[in-house]
């Protein structure tokens, strides 16, 4: 357990959250704080931003992956062979760009001692075949969605448990945003997109639900459990819908 001194310090920290996030540097905290009525959400947000959640998220390499994908798309293996056939000095790549965490939206759910967080995310990806020099760009959407709870060990102690992290899967959505697609590669897309739907989910998951253990795992039992009983007393009946991205639509931005 946590000594009194330690509470208060953490306690005197919540307090200070406001008056902090007006000196801080990054611009989606001070949203964050703006958006978000959940101490918790708040929480949550500034140690994604401490983390450097969207540079960890741009970094992800698909160099295997990449492979992998080959091998779950037969159209896709003969496009990766025919390439490194008349390139070889030239391997095909994906890279993630403009990674947009929605700091200030995230959803807090709760129901007695337990409850989730629903983070969104959205970002491009910039696709270079092997055989050719244009870029294709695409871009993936999706919402995590991370449960917790507080149990009771045998001494009657509460310890905080972390459930299923993982990305909605209505909510994952991946487009191409490139109008002029040669016909040789429309099919390629279409496996690469149906493929990516798969994959990228697994890659963010990797990064994103270590970090939000960890963030909550720092907090007091005590405190923590404080707080979702203060917030469930308030919570809102409905959480207000925002207007789909160009990405979730599916179509190129105008």
């Amino acid at each position: 357990t946590m000594c009194p001194l330690w509470r208060l310090l953490i306690l005197l920290g919540l307090l200070a959250l406001p008056l902090a996030l007006r000196k801080q540097p990054w611009p989606g905290l001070a949203q964050a704080h703006r958006d978000n009525k959940s101490t918790l959400a708040r929480i949550i947000a500034q140690g994604l931003i401490k983390h450097n959640t969207e540079s960890r998220i741009q970094n992800i390499h698909f160099g295997d992956r990449l492979n992998a994908l080959a091998q779950v798309a037969p159209g896709m293996v003969g496009w990766l062979i025919s390439g490194r056939k008349h390139q070889q000095q030239q391997e095909s790549s994906i890279n993630i760009t403009n990674m947009q965490l929605d700091y200030g939206g995230i959803q807090m759910s709760f129901h007695k001692e337990w409850f989730s967080a629903n983070i969104s995310l959205e970002f491009d990806l910039e696709l270079r075949p092997p055989f050719d020099n244009n870029i294709i760009k695409m871009c993936a959407h999706m919402s995590i969605v991370v449960e917790f709870w507080l149990e009771k060990d045998e001494f009657g102690r509460r310890d905080l448990v972390i459930g299923k992290c993982d990305a909605e899967p209505s909510s994952v959505h991946v487009a191409v945003l490139t109008e002029a697609i040669p016909p040789k590669m429309k099919q390629f897309l279409h496996n690469l997109k149906d493929n990516l739907q798969e994959v990228l989910p697994q890659l963010v998951e990797s990064q994103v639900c270590p970090l939000i253990g960890e963030i909550l795992g720092q907090l007091d039992v005590k405190l923590l459990k404080s707080l979702i009983e203060q917030e469930a007393a308030y919570e809102p009946t409905h959480h207000e819908s925002s207007q789909p991205s160009a990405c979730q639509a599916g179509a190129p931005p105008s």
